[in-house]
């Protein structure tokens, strides 16, 4: 498994389009992505939108539906979620959906999962939602039973949260479906990717990533793994026009939208407000994500083009501008 240039669509918010057409069109960006040399279409494991992208009632699709049928519109790209929310399945049930992903993609899912995080979901649609400390628990004992069930193992746990008999895990096409978590916290999180997963993607501001990359190598010298053996990423929110004004204008809307006026804002406000953006014409992104990202050493990214993504041919130009940066496709 490799994701050194993935593409996350997080947004099916399309101006002047009905509910009818989201689907069509999330297809069109996942062939795109494919045709232009991404290693991976990942999408949210949400089910209302996010606040830093809409409101909480905008179009949101059930993310394992999306993703069986991108398996069908798509040949090679592999299929994740970035990442699935522990809190809202089984994990007997996640080790199902995942391993039938990967059977009817022909062996391309990655299993993408992180602790879950937002209280409105969970409060509206029934999820328990506990504290900081029991979602990282639940994960870790989550991760006890789907990892092995992925393996080909039949777990028995008798947990605090979760309990299983020899749970069996049939038909899987291979025993080595990778794993990638994904998140931001220094001891919780990525000592669990240490532990468990074949890739990290880590959300966080970049000028924290430093800081970020020190505390997994030592996450990882106390799991007594290797640190080259974990493959690293970073969610970057791209916004990529040839026309650079363009793309900033495209910024600055989204921004208002989520009530935030650049304009108002002094250059330390200003920073901190765009400091996961990656804002202009081609040349100018890839200059950002090569400084600010890929330079302090991170593996590879992952993006996501919420304004414009759904306009055909970005998906493409954001591949053709990214794909240089992190080296070939691999084999």
């Amino acid at each position: 498994m490799s994701i050194r240039l993935g593409y996350q669509i997080p947004n099916f918010t399309y101006p002047g389009r009905h509910a009818a057409d989201i689907a069509p069109t999330v297809v069109a960006q996942a062939r795109e992505a494919e045709r232009a040399g991404f290693d991976a279409v990942l999408v949210m494991d949400h089910f209302y939108q996010l606040p830093g992208i809409g409101e909480p009632d905008e179009p949101m699709l059930e993310a394992y539906t999306l993703l069986g049928a991108l398996a069908t519109a798509t040949e090679r790209v592999q299929l994740s979620a970035l990442v699935t929310g522990n809190t809202y399945r089984n994990p007997t049930h996640l080790a199902k959906a995942v391993t039938t992903l990967d059977v009817v993609s022909g062996g391309r899912a990655v299993l993408g999962i992180g602790a879950g995080w937002y209280e409105l979901e969970h409060r509206q649609l029934g999820f328990e939602f506990g504290t900081f400390a029991d979602r990282f628990d639940r994960l870790a004992e989550s991760l006890e039973i789907v990892v092995p069930m992925l393996r080909g193992e039949r777990p028995t746990v008798r947990g605090t949260w979760y309990s299983t008999e020899s749970a069996m895990n049939e038909p899987r096409l291979r025993d080595d479906l990778p794993v990638l978590v994904g998140g931001s916290g220094e001891r919780k999180t990525f000592r669990l990717a240490a532990r468990y997963a074949d890739h990290l993607n880590i959300i966080c501001n970049a000028t924290d990533l430093p800081r970020k990359l020190d505390a997994l190598a030592q996450r990882c010298e106390d799991e007594g793994r290797d640190r080259a053996t974990l493959e690293t990423s970073y969610l970057a929110f791209v916004i990529v026009d040839e026309d650079g004004d363009a793309a900033r204008r495209m910024q600055y809307d989204h921004l208002r939208s989520r009530g935030v006026d650049l304009d108002t804002l002094d250059d330390d406000a200003r920073a901190l407000a765009t400091e996961r953006q990656f804002v202009g014409t081609p040349d100018d992104v890839a200059e950002q994500l090569q400084r600010r990202v890929l330079d302090r050493g991170v593996d590879g990214i992952i993006l996501n083009l919420v304004p414009n993504g759904h306009v055909p041919g970005v998906v493409d130009l954001a591949g053709r501008t990214v794909r240089p940066l992190v080296g070939p496709t691999p084999a």
